[in-house]
């Protein structure tokens, strides 16, 4: 079976940034709101696929949507957590900074 475009541009790309390309792993599922690839990678290469500021998994979703335009579909992108990863820390409030620096 051929392998979607999408598919294989996603896995070259991703591919490309990571140290560890065995670990990458690419499902596809399409529904009545177009493509959605789920991508899964090494926890030591999530740094590189999300980038500063998401600004890298931004970059890669727009390319996504752009080869979901050339071929009439609607391509979306989930970037699966991995295990063991940190919940988002909730930010502290003045009072509670102020309180730690004990002034």
């Amino acid at each position: 079976m051929k392998q979607e475009q999408d598919v294989q541009f996603l896995e070259y790309v991703i591919k490309s940034l990571v140290d560890n390309p065995d670990d990458v792993k690419i499902n596809r599922a399409v529904d009545e709101m177009g493509v959605l690839l789920t991508l899964g990678v090494n926890p030591a290469d999530m740094g590189k696929i999300i980038g500063r500021m998401g600004n890298t998994a931004k970059a890669i979703r727009t390319l996504l949507r752009v080869v979901g335009m050339k071929n009439n579909a609607r391509v979306n992108l989930k970037i699966n957590e991995p295990e063991g990863a940190a919940a988002p820390r909730a930010a502290k409030t003045v009072d509670e900074a102020m309180e730690d620096l004990k002034i």
